[in-house]
């Protein structure tokens, strides 16, 4: 058989849906129960995380760069990388005399305090020490062993990607007021993608909801809306493999093995009144297509035009979870 029979024969990922308006769409109150997404996410929550938390985007901490800031339930951390790369956490406040952290200086890999000059190498010194930190290549995270409350694990539980070299990646953040369950609770609900972004999303359904423990996943046919009536047709499967995590990965159609991870991390205190979460979405997008090599080589041109698509999208989802959280916090709805 020659190279060319064994070619797969091309067909365009674009389809041509029938004509339709969002109100003719089918209802999906009734399949999407709240007890369905209520044991979801009660599922999801027992689910255990080694205290590690996602604090942001690898490529946001650059080698040579400035050191980052973060806070993750009230603690304030900061991130740089050592001369070699290796990427560097632990409290944002100098322990001499509290001076921020993120505000000095990365001199050869060392983080030097501009108030007193004192010299953080990533050991311990005069009272400050590290805190475990992972760069996965996509996202950094941080194991904060208080706050997180749980047996700590050495390494965080990274959810199965497309190889780096095969894939596109981006990664946009926005803050809510709400706590991570209500994030997570936004992806557990699946039913409501083309209703709420019906300028993504067209023509979805739920064709399988989560069976228990052992079958935990929401299998999705849905299709993306390129243009008009142009889309493109999918099915995904949404779990949530920790109790901040909701990972909706593409197992059939156009980006098959392609994954959307949606971190959620509380900025505040869990005993905050006014609790706020950092929403941190990944999309590593992956296509067996010859003609993704091209997308991989403006990969830099295509990451802000990925974060902008997520941040439309995250318009309508921090509504929906900062929602959900004013009801619960005033007894309107259980949770």
């Amino acid at each position: 058989m020659s190279d060319r029979a064994r070619r797969r024969p091309w067909s365009p990922p674009l389809r041509r849906r029938r004509r339709s308006t969002w109100a003719n769409q089918p209802p999906t109150w009734r399949e999407a129960r709240p007890t369905v997404i209520g044991e979801a996410l009660k599922r999801a929550s027992a689910r255990r995380s080694g205290n590690w938390f996602v604090v942001g985007a690898s490529r946001d901490v650059r080698p040579g760069g400035r050191p980052r800031g973060r806070t993750v339930g009230g603690v304030e951390i900061v991130l740089w990388r050592s001369e070699n790369g290796d990427m560097r956490a632990g409290p944002g406040a100098c322990p001499h005399l509290g001076a921020p952290l993120r505000e000095s200086r990365v001199v050869c890999g060392t983080l030097v305090c501009h108030w007193h000059g004192l010299s953080l190498d990533g050991g311990a010194v005069g009272g400050w020490e590290p805190y475990p930190v992972h760069d996965d290549g996509v996202l950094v995270w941080v194991r904060l062993d208080a706050i997180g409350g749980e047996e700590p694990s050495e390494r965080p539980l990274v959810p199965a990607r497309p190889a780096p070299a095969d894939a596109v990646h981006a990664v946009y953040t926005a803050v809510g007021r709400c706590e991570p369950q209500d994030v997570v609770a936004n992806r557990l609900d699946p039913w409501h993608g083309s209703w709420l972004h019906p300028y993504s999303f067209v023509d979805l359904t739920v064709t399988r909801p989560p069976l228990g423990e052992e079958d935990d996943v929401f299998v999705v046919d849905v299709s993306f809306r390129v243009t008009g009536r142009l889309v493109v047709p999918v099915r995904a499967e949404f779990t949530a493999p920790g109790p901040r995590t909701v990972v909706m990965r593409i197992t059939q159609g156009e980006g098959a093995t392609s994954v959307v991870e949606t971190h959620a991390t509380p900025l505040t205190p869990a005993s905050d009144a006014r609790p706020r979460t950092a929403v941190v979405e990944a999309v590593v997008a992956a296509s067996g297509r010859r003609g993704f090599a091209l997308a991989r080589a403006v990969a830099p041109l295509l990451r802000p035009v990925m974060r902008r698509t997520s941040a439309r999208l995250w318009r309508d989802d921090l509504a929906y979870a900062q929602r959900r959280w004013e009801l619960r916090s005033t007894g309107r709805f259980p949770g």
